[in-house]
């Protein structure tokens, strides 16, 4: 079994940019149903799925994933572990990102962390594998 998170965004044009590059992924999938906003995307690192993203509002066969007008990412952490951890850190740099936690040894993990917001609030962690 291997996990496949799904956030809901504001916009996955951005969500997704903004995750392929803090992640050294591909943004792939087009996801615009008739419309020019587009409504789902996939972060893929090689041929893995790593990540869903889909727009607010856009229900599908499924109906709307979250609730226009409450704040997203409350209470969520999307964490990541990587064997690169120095080169995850440089792509956080280079994002100009909100740190929440700068790289620190989580006492309990024993390992290297940074933590992030992404451009929808989500907290978002990289870990040390």
């Amino acid at each position: 079994m291997h996990p496949q998170p799904l956030l809901s965004v504001a916009d996955v044009d951005v969500a997704g940019a903004f995750y392929a590059e803090l992640l050294g992924g591909n943004d792939d999938h087009g996801g615009r149903h008739g419309g020019a906003v587009r409504e789902y995307g996939r972060i893929e690192i090689g041929d893995r799925l790593v990540l869903q993203l889909h727009v607010i509002g856009a229900e599908h066969h499924h109906g709307a994933l979250a609730q226009d007008g409450v704040p997203l990412g409350n209470g969520v952490a999307v964490w990541f572990a990587t064997d690169a951890f120095d080169a995850a850190v440089q792509r956080v740099r280079g994002l100009r990102a909100e740190i929440v936690h700068d790289v620190h040894i989580n006492p309990n993990a024993r390992q290297r962390e940074i933590w992030l917001r992404d451009p929808d609030g989500y907290l978002v962690v990289i870990a040390e594998a």
